[in-house]
């Protein structure tokens, strides 16, 4: 059943290219437009036959009853302002943001009145980007969470419960959260994981004492996975850390007191607390598998072939 008749979809990199998959596929959305500030990408979205490509962001948005904004949280409320003359009364307007608190506040603030804001956020990605990235089944059984704004409009709820049948469309499974709480637990697990990968990468290849080549050719499993990570889009991450920096430093001063906690048990020999620390960790990892948020599989899920 189709939720919402006219799709605009505003960046054409993994999540928007793989929203515009999932919808056509899963008959979500009878139109699908996109629109991309980058004249490369929307030729490559033609080509792919993504959907409705527009010229402008005014041609994406008229007359569409569902707005996506999937750019880079740090151009989101630009992006917001300049559609707003365009967009119809009623549309839902949304983001795939992995921020929420600031950003949606500075998009709301840039948005007219007669259109409903559901700011929302994805936890479904690979490392890759671009339009030629996105497939259908990237949302299946993935969590989407939306964080809805302090709206008293009587068809404000009706809207979240309308962006949520669709997100359910696409096979995800939905949340509500506070969008304060969604960026701390958010820094947590990925913006914190994402920050040490691109730290260790870096410093691997700065490393005076081991040749670089050394690094490439002999990536252990733990390195290999980090270079995985910190192959993620510079741009989307420089401007999540930055929208982000309260929650990411608070849990980065965690963290770096417990390294340091580590860092005296191997300087002192506590055997000890090492084997408790990675203990838990192994536990945790065990919760994640249960969860059905990875893969117990060996050599973790990959295909050796």
């Amino acid at each position: 059943m189709t939720t919402f008749d006219t799709l605009a979809i505003i960046g054409i990199g993994l999540i928007g290219s793989s929203i515009a998959h999932a919808a056509r596929e899963r008959g979500q959305s009878a139109r699908v437009r996109l629109y991309d500030a980058s004249p490369e990408v929307r030729a490559r979205a033609r080509e792919l036959q993504l959907g409705d490509v527009a010229e402008t962001l005014a041609e994406a948005v008229r007359d569409a009853d569902c707005v996506v904004l999937c750019m880079p949280v740090g151009g989101m409320a630009s992006s917001a302002a300049e559609i707003a003359a365009d967009l119809k009364a009623g549309a839902v307007v949304t983001d795939v943001g992995g921020v929420k608190k600031p950003v949606a506040d500075a998009v709301a603030a840039a948005l007219p009145e007669h259109v409903f804001f559901v700011p929302g956020h994805p936890i479904a990605g690979t490392e890759r980007s671009g339009p030629d990235a996105g497939f259908g089944s990237l949302f299946e059984n993935r969590w989407m969470i939306l964080c809805p704004r302090e709206d008293a409009r009587a068809h404000y709820a009706e809207q979240v419960e309308r962006l949520a049948a669709f997100w359910r469309g696409l096979g995800a499974n939905v949340d509500m959260m506070d969008a304060g709480r969604h960026d701390l637990v958010l820094a947590v697990t990925s913006h914190l994981p994402h920050l040490i990968a691109f730290n260790i990468v870096a410093m691997a290849e700065d490393l005076e004492k081991v040749a670089e080549s050394e690094v490439v050719k002999y990536s252990a499993g733990g390195f290999r996975d980090f270079t995985r990570i910190a192959a993620s889009d510079p741009t989307m991450w420089r401007d999540i850390f930055l929208a982000n920096r309260e929650a990411v430093l608070e849990v980065l001063g965690r963290f770096s007191e417990d390294l340091a906690a580590l860092q005296r048990a191997i300087r002192w020999g506590d055997g000890d607390a090492l084997y408790d620390t990675f203990a838990r960790a192994r536990r945790m990892r065990r919760e994640v598998i249960e969860a059905g948020q990875d893969s117990a599989a060996p050599n973790f899920g990959r295909d050796k072939s």
